[in-house]
């Protein structure tokens, strides 16, 4: 099967697969002398033609450090980078530019509200709520805050669909909390959780919520301000940009209130021995020289994403998610881990007599990428009571072919472990 091939399917109307496929140089790629099927959007995504020309023209055209010089190459390559942080604004609909922060990802994103926000709000016998559909970027953080400030953290349990069980939020959500720190998209099961209505709740009791993001801002439209989120964390990688760079939203009140998180160069007003007066936010939260390539590069996928008819796209993903589940789940041995009734392109799964690491070798014979392991949510494998699990994530540019070929991985890999 030729890529081309591998690219037929036009599912949803107005949504060229073959022609956005075109965008992604990878895609066009041969593995283990097979068509390249790239089934881990989840963990990171391809990048298309435009975020690489842009990485490249910077380095070729524009490098040069920003802030601070007063010549020509400086000033251009201040404002290409300043220009993205208002593209990303509108792309997640912030009131103003101020309230983004460039970090490297959504780990180094909630780790900084972690430091800044969670030293100042966070006391002894204070609590902080998380879920257990949580990567562990958005525990780890959390659990290192708790521990340093004699805190407890609690934990939203969820069903053995996938679901969290949002009738024990008013039980968690005490005097003493003070931070609910929730998943948009689970990216171990692809649970879309009610974000909108926990951030209402947690609100009501004037506790602030922390979003993560990461999952979520690649497969749709995402408005900070409709959400009333306090603080909303993304990855350049996840959404076709590049690795490295992300973006923190803070409402401006949140981040003028915080204390900064590094000290260097660039988040300073003034410094002396004696005492540092701190720069305005953003630049308080941006210390040293960052990574200029990749904000540019970001602002390439923003661009794209942009671009797309998105309604269109959201169709497509949504029958993907629909064709893999059914033809997945006609797979002998084969069950579907994750049946939440809101899910975003994610099928994990695992087969009777295989481990999932040996699903995932097999499936890479084939030319095949999918993950295999317990993605970073260790809780929840061990709550839904498996090792590991098996895991096809898609992106706009998947077709239902490429579900086929993976079905056929997965009849190969009974064949070979005689299930």
């Amino acid at each position: 099967m030729t890529p081309a091939a591998v690219a037929s399917t036009t599912v949803a109307v107005g949504h060229d697969v073959a022609r956005i496929r075109r965008d992604f140089p990878l895609l066009q790629t041969r593995v283990r002398g097979r068509p390249l099927v790239y089934l881990d959007n989840a963990a990171t995504s391809q990048k298309p033609q435009s975020v690489i020309d842009t990485l490249t023209r910077y380095y070729r055209a524009e490098n040069a450090n920003i802030h601070r010089g007063v010549y020509d190459l400086s000033e251009r390559a201040t404002d290409a980078y300043e220009a993205v942080r208002v593209r990303a604004q509108r792309f997640l609909r912030a009131r103003e530019a101020r309230e983004i922060i460039f970090v490297r990802g959504t780990t180094e994103a909630i780790n900084l509200v972690a430091g800044t926000f969670g030293r100042v709000a966070v006391g002894r016998g204070d609590e902080v709520v998380v879920s257990a559909l949580e990567h562990h970027s958005n525990i780890v953080p959390w659990q290192l805050l708790c521990e340093s400030r004699s805190a407890t953290l609690r934990v939203i349990p969820m069903t053995d669909a996938g679901e969290l069980e949002l009738d024990q939020l008013e039980t968690l959500l005490g005097p003493r909390t003070r931070l609910l720190a929730v998943t948009h998209v689970s990216n171990a099961l692809g649970t879309i959780n009610p974000v909108k209505e926990i951030i209402a709740r947690a609100h009501a009791r004037n506790v602030p919520v922390l979003v993560d993001g990461a999952q979520a801002a690649p497969h749709g439209p995402v408005d900070v301000t409709d959400l009333d989120c306090d603080f909303y964390a993304v990855s350049g990688h996840k959404m076709f940009g590049p690795t490295g760079i992300g973006l923190l939203y803070g409402k401006a009140a949140r981040l003028e209130a915080m204390p900064p998180y590094q000290g260097g160069g660039d988040m300073i007003r003034s410094v002396s021995f004696e005492r540092t007066e701190y720069a305005l936010i953003p630049a308080k939260f941006e210390a040293g020289t960052p990574h200029i390539a990749g904000v540019i590069g970001l602002g390439a996928a923003i661009d794209y994403l942009q671009g797309l008819d998105w309604t269109a796209a959201q169709a497509h993903e949504a029958d993907l998610l629909q064709y893999a589940t059914a033809s997945l789940t006609a797979v002998p041995g084969l069950r579907i881990i994750g049946t939440a009734r809101h899910k975003a392109a994610v099928v994990s799964f695992v087969m009777d007599g295989i481990h999932a690491h040996d699903i995932g070798t097999v499936a890479d014979q084939l030319g095949i990428a999918i993950r295999a392991g317990h993605h970073c949510a260790q809780p929840i494998m061990t709550r839904l009571g498996v090792p590991a699990t098996a895991r096809a994530s898609f992106a706009f540019y998947n077709t239902r072919e490429e579900i086929d070929v993976l079905g056929g991985a997965l009849r190969q890999a009974q064949k070979i472990f005689g299930t």
